[in-house]
């Protein structure tokens, strides 16, 4: 979740602000029809409906998991689910490759890489004979609804065989393929299509499945590279994928801070030979022991002409006479179990693509269904296809700004953080304003990556900018230093806390830290950290009526592995902690592969917050999971117990079952543990795990160094506008309520918020928001792990445009 980033929007990203309510105006003019239904009834709605689900195109990470929530939702409202094996192909060649689904037949093979429906590039489904063939085969079965899974190809071939199908069916009608009955029961055939790419090149969609996995699989191989590089001062060159789309190479730039990125949408100045070579020799010069160019495999320069690996190898050796390697990454890419972000992503949308479906009508376009910001919104099909192609004619035609600005709005703010991050040097006139950074609370990984954007930024800004080591305590006794451009150059990648963190509060020193204000001259605080950062903030504006020098403005960016912090969706560090669960989780289901059936009980951290212990179960399949926010009592848990057992007589051999570590005082995890190892026996076994700090450590996920860096430079800016506007003859005096902010992720933006309105929002005692996003995708936990559960469908997404979407700058920065 992500990610975001969007995955933050990146996840980052995992949420509707725009959505279109039925039967008003769209943003472009089109009204919408209002919707044929009223109060549904999610697990009725299909019954008498058949869905089959096929994966087409390359694979993707994160497309078994999308196939496992269509078959088992589709069973949950009552309809048939049949899988389609080899893509297209399966679908023209029918016979044992179209095969009802069961809930079983989908067990395990959520950690899965690839798709073990298969996939295959189809030649006979381009010709009518193909489609008619696939026609027949969807309507002897009864099969009217039809999810794909693929690239904009497989997507637009889809989109064709709807177009098509009134004619398909007439002319098998005339032929004999099939019968009257059978042609009026498929009079109509809906398509929603789910977009799995590693690329991320589909427009309107934040991220695509598969593309956060294939970023997981490039940052291992570049901090494995960079370790190499400097114990030979060596300049590698890595080619990632992406012919006609930079998103992995520009995210992998902004990920590992490299020194240049080659991307297709936006070429280099024709003297960028010169410019590069400068800058590699300007950062070795600053101490650093390697460089790093990222190269897009489809980057070219302005007129057109590929730039390729080698070429910029040759360059460098011949002008800079650096030893440099190549590294082509190719394949590894696709490969590998998907990360968590991908497959709560791929879950979700497979949940929404079955209510697109079975809520479609013949007038319904085919749509996709993809994630904005954390929401879920379903979109045009070929509004979609026809941008993506835009994007590709933009750029052949050399018209790079609108091929930016076709890709969105996300893509052009990571562009913009890079080139800022990369390419602009500070300035020699400075700004006369001193900026101090630092960490509070527990670590999380990413607080580094976010120090580092606040430092370079703050001195692009020509700030003087100060580290505060040690929170508050080190604010109070003085441990605060200068902080220049080198010193944060390699931090992107490391976990913990490079500057030191501590949970302590600042009431208690509010004279020292008053001092050290005046002393040191900081004119504006950065405060990256967890729920103590907020409450610390809190404390400070409280303490400006009696110490001026705290009349400062304040930017709260928050960062814990708990997500805990209100007044933001994520916070840094969540989703590098949610996939360390997930993996261990995998491990330990593993572990028990062979023996007889075996059910875990995993403790995870997050405080009273469950927000760690429901996503990391939508990732690993868990059969519950236990949290504060939703009550249990002793029934709940023995109708837990007896669901397991239950499912532990058919062909399922393992159960996963996770616990937020306070969820209830009384029944702690060795007590739950006893009562399933109890009620099981003769059944299965059990065996508990307590996660613990592992949760907290690692180098963080290209999510969170992302989300990081660009949550960093987003508050730099904020706060040099404050500073300014709270400037009176030479002074800074700010003492309003919108000087002290907190940044979040609010839906689909990052978004300030006054801390003192946060407060009413907040559930101090727990250290929790009173409301929380998260919570209404529990439902779908319970529905995937097969309870029978009423799902509200209330929440789910309405069709909107994409024209009013794209062409929308973002603010700069």
């Amino acid at each position: 979740m992500g990610t975001g980033t969007s995955k933050e929007s990146s996840l980052e990203t995992m949420r509707s602000a725009e959505q279109v309510p039925q039967g008003t105006q769209t943003g472009n003019g089109r009204k919408m029809p209002p919707s044929p239904v009223g109060p549904r009834h999610a697990e009725t709605l299909g019954v008498g409906k058949a869905i089959a689900v096929l994966t087409s195109g390359g694979d993707a990470q994160g497309m078994n998991a999308a196939v496992r929530a269509v078959v088992r939702v589709g069973i949950y409202t009552g309809a048939k689910v049949f899988f389609v094996y080899e893509g297209y192909q399966g679908l023209v060649d029918g016979g044992e490759h179209i095969k009802e689904a069961t809930w079983e037949s989908v067990s395990m093979m959520l950690q899965l890489g690839g798709t073990v429906i298969g996939s295959a590039r189809c030649r006979d489904f381009r010709t009518r004979e193909g489609r008619l063939r696939a026609a027949r085969n969807l309507a002897k079965r009864g099969i009217t609804n039809l999810c794909v899974i693929g690239g904009d190809g497989s997507l637009t071939g889809a989109d064709t065989f709807r177009a098509e199908w009134g004619g398909l069916l007439a002319e098998l009608l005339k032929t004999g393929g099939i019968t009257a009955e059978e042609a009026q029961h498929s009079s109509h055939l809906n398509i929603v299509g789910m977009v799995g790419s590693i690329d991320n090149d589909f427009c309107g969609t934040d991220m695509t499945i598969g593309t956060d996995s294939a970023l997981h699989r490039i940052i291992e191989i570049v901090d494995a590279i960079t370790t190499t590089a400097q114990s030979h001062q060596r300049t590698f060159v890595l080619e990632v994928m992406g012919r006609h789309c930079g998103y992995l190479a520009l995210i992998t730039a902004l990920a590992c801070g490299a020194d240049w990125v080659f991307i297709p949408e936006s070429p280099p100045e024709d003297d960028w030979e010169e410019h590069l070579c400068r800058r590699l020799a300007e950062t070795r010069d600053g101490g650093s022991r390697l460089n790093i160019i990222i190269v897009a495999e489809g980057a070219i320069d302005k007129h057109g002409k590929p730039i390729t690996s080698d070429d910029i190898k040759d360059l460098v050796v011949k002008r800079l006479g650096y030893d440099t390697r190549v590294t082509i990454l190719g394949h590894v890419q696709r490969g590998g179990t998907p990360s968590a972000f991908d497959r709560i992503l791929a879950s979700r949308m497979g949940v929404e693509a079955v209510m697109a479906l079975l809520e479609g009508t013949p007038e319904t376009p085919a749509c996709v269904v993809s994630l904005s910001g954390n929401q879920a919104v379903r979109l045009p099909l070929m509004e979609c296809v026809q941008v993506t192609k835009d994007v590709t004619t933009a750029m052949n035609e050399g018209r790079f700004e609108d091929a930016l600005k076709l890709r969105g709005r996300s893509f052009q703010n990571n562009w913009n953080v890079y080139k800022l991050l990369a390419h602009i040097r500070p300035p020699a006139t400075k700004s006369g304003y001193t900026v101090a950074v630092m960490n509070v609370g527990a670590p999380a990984a990413g607080m580094n990556a976010a120090v580092r954007a606040t430092v370079r930024i703050g001195l692009i800004h020509g700030h003087r900018m100060l580290a505060v080591h040690d929170g508050f305590e080190g604010l109070a006794f003085g441990m605060v230093e200068e902080i220049g451009w080198n010193t944060v150059g390699s931090w992107t990648g490391l976990g913990g806390s490079k500057l030191g963190t501590k949970r302590t509060l600042p009431k208690k020193y509010f004279e020292e830290i008053s001092a050290n204000i005046s002393k040191f001259g900081i004119h504006a605080l950065i405060i990256i950290g967890g729920f103590e950062a907020f409450t610390g903030g809190l404390e400070l504006v409280e303490g400006r009526a009696h110490f001026e020098e705290l009349c400062i403005p304040l930017c709260i960016v928050p960062a814990t592995v708990s997500n805990n912090v209100p007044g933001s969706d994520f916070s840094i560090g969540a989703d590098t902690a949610l996939n360390t669960i997930t993996t261990t989780c995998d491990l330990i289901k593993q572990s028990a592969a062979g023996t007889k059936r075996r059910v875990f009980i995993i403790e995870t951290m997050g405080g009273f917050c469950g927000y760690l212990a429901t996503m990391a179960g939508l990732a690993a399949g868990a059969d519950a999971a236990y949290i504060f926010e939703e009550p249990f009592s002793s029934r709940d848990l023995q109708a837990n117990v007896d669901h397991l057992t239950e499912k532990m007589k058919t062909t399922v051999k393992r159960g996963l079952v996770l616990r937020n570590e306070r969820c209830n005082e009384n029944y702690t995890t060795d007590f739950i543990y006893n009562l399933y190892s109890e009620e099981g026996k003769g059944v299965f076994d059990c065996r508990k795990n307590v996660l613990g700090h592992m949760q907290q450590g690692g180098s963080p996920t290209p999510f969170d160094r992302n989300f990081g860096t660009k949550m960093g430079a987003k508050a730099v800016a904020w706060i040099t506008g404050k500073i300014k506007e709270c400037s009176r003859h030479g002074r800074i005096f700010a003492n309003t309520a919108d000087s002290a902010c907190l940044l979040g992720m609010r839906k689909r933006s990052l978004v300030f918020q006054p801390i003192a309105e946060l407060r009413q929002q907040t559930d101090f005692e727990h250290r929790i928001p009173k409301e929380q996003w998260w919570l209404r995708l529990r439902p779908i936990l319970k529905i995937l792990a097969k309870y029978n559960i009423e799902l509200d469908t209330s929440e789910t997404a309405h069709l909107e445009h994409l024209t009013r979407k794209v062409l929308v700058p973002e603010a700069t920065l």
